[in-house]
């Protein structure tokens, strides 16, 4: 059996040429139809979530790559990259559509695509199908002379947006007034702030100036003890999902776990639940992840029985708990790919990584937990309309929609990042 991309199911179902069911009709029109509205993630997984007023605005897509046909703008991609050659790298994260992710040189979660533009120094420019953090991020691990490309300027991330700086460092003022800053007979500091690779370049920086450290959703518990390794406690931003299901697996009670909301005094919390806290969470989540549930893993294992329920850790936390497994989009490939034929699996992450999963893995059964049709938001934002309208560009030596990180805050944030990589489990590693 065919497996239809997310933007053909999407499509269909809008036409009522196929049964289901998608979370708004809006995901049928093009991207740039949002372009000139009110800043808005967009349709998808995000578009109840309130978008900060700063946030980037995408300016209206040329007509001619609003009206070209399909064939036309497959035709003009590879036309431009054919002439660009070895001096344009375009990333794809596991989430792009179908349609953007076969003109990627490389297709892989954020840090993996981070490296990939790293290790690509023949490449004078960057084009990054994801969405604007992970541009920022590869802008930080390239070279000065490289320049980072995001096809679609408002392809944002609002649990990113979840966490601003100036609502951490208000809270990071509150905790040390809480707690002091001098250090405890083992020499470990109060608190030492984390932050998930899904936040701005302005948190990684506040993270290398205060003696703090950039997690994955793979490495996140070897980073919570090179941590505790250093502070009694931790600040985990923006995600709490994962910072949540991460400690609890490493023994943290979920007493010792509150919660900072940043428009509550001291995060909705009391001094003493702060002072025996293990891990502040900031009350940030994932859109995406949100929307499953255990009431979807029961529905999946009373259909299929047997079946191989897998989760992503920035689902909740009663979510995790009901699977047989949970791990990174890269930790899901490789237990598909490693998989006896004819094994089953139930997904919770997004749609676009697990129906191309559906179809390059015929001899499995793979499908979404979710029932409804609902991709991320903003990685939705990217088209092959403006994946052409960038490569054109650079064809003609303009580089559109670059992002580009200050070197003030390059510099700290690419320490944050530095301190993750030289963490390794069990060892206490200098800073």
């Amino acid at each position: 059996m065919t497996i239809a991309s997310v933007d053909t199911t999407i499509r269909l179902i809008s036409r009522g040429e196929l049964d289901g069911a998608t979370c708004t009709p809006d995901l049928a029109e093009a991207p740039w139809s949002f372009d000139a509205l009110a800043p808005s993630y967009g349709p998808g997984a995000s578009m109840a979530d309130p978008i900060p007023a700063h946030a980037p605005r995408q300016g209206e897509l040329p007509e001619e790559y609003r009206t070209a046909s399909k064939e036309e703008l497959a035709e003009r991609i590879r036309a431009a990259k054919a002439t660009l050659g070895d001096r344009v790298a375009v990333m794809g994260h596991f989430y792009q559509r179908d349609e953007v992710v076969q003109y990627a040189d490389f297709v892989g979660d954020s840090f993996q695509l981070a490296n990939a533009a790293k290790a690509r120094p023949e490449a004078e420019a960057i084009v990054f199908c994801g969405v604007h953090f992970m541009a920022e991020t590869a802008d930080i691990v390239s070279r000065p002379d490289q320049r980072v490309i995001l096809p679609n300027l408002a392809a944002g991330c609002s649990m990113a947006d979840m966490a601003d700086l100036d609502s951490v460092q208000d809270c990071w003022e509150a905790l040390e007034e809480l707690y002091g800053t001098e250090p405890d007979a083992d020499g470990r500091v109060p608190v030492i702030p984390v932050t998930y690779m899904n936040s701005s370049a302005a948190l990684k920086a506040f993270c290398g100036e205060h003696g703090g450290i950039v997690c994955t959703s793979s490495n996140a518990a070897t980073v919570l003890e090179w941590a505790f390794q250093r502070g009694r406690r931790v600040l985990f931003f923006p995600d709490q999902h994962l910072g949540r299901n991460t400690a609890k697996a490493m023994g943290v009670p979920l007493a010792q776990m509150p919660r900072w909301n940043p428009r509550k005094p001291l995060g909705g919390s009391d001094e003493q639940t702060l002072q025996d806290a293990r891990v502040i969470l900031w009350h940030g989540f994932c859109s995406v992840h949100k929307r499953f549930t255990v009431g979807q893993i029961e529905h999946a294992r009373a259909e299929f029985p047997g079946v191989r329920v897998i989760v992503h850790p920035e689902c909740p936390m009663e979510v995790v708990d009901a699977a047989d497994e949970y791990g990174s989009t890269d930790y899901i490939v490789k237990a598909i790919q490693a998989a006896p034929a004819g094994s089953t699996f139930a997904i919770g992450t997004e749609i676009n990584l697990v129906q191309r999963l559906a179809a390059e893995y015929p001899q499995h059964t793979i499908f979404c937990l979710d029932s409804v049709v609902c991709p991320c938001s903003t990685m939705y934002r990217i088209h092959p309309g403006y994946l052409a309208w960038v490569l054109e560009g650079l064809v003609r030596g303009e580089v559109l929609n670059q992002v580009s990180v200050p070197e003030t805050v390059a510099a700290p944030a690419r320490v944050a990042l530095e301190r993750m990589l030289a963490a390794r489990p069990d060892t206490t590693m200098a800073a």
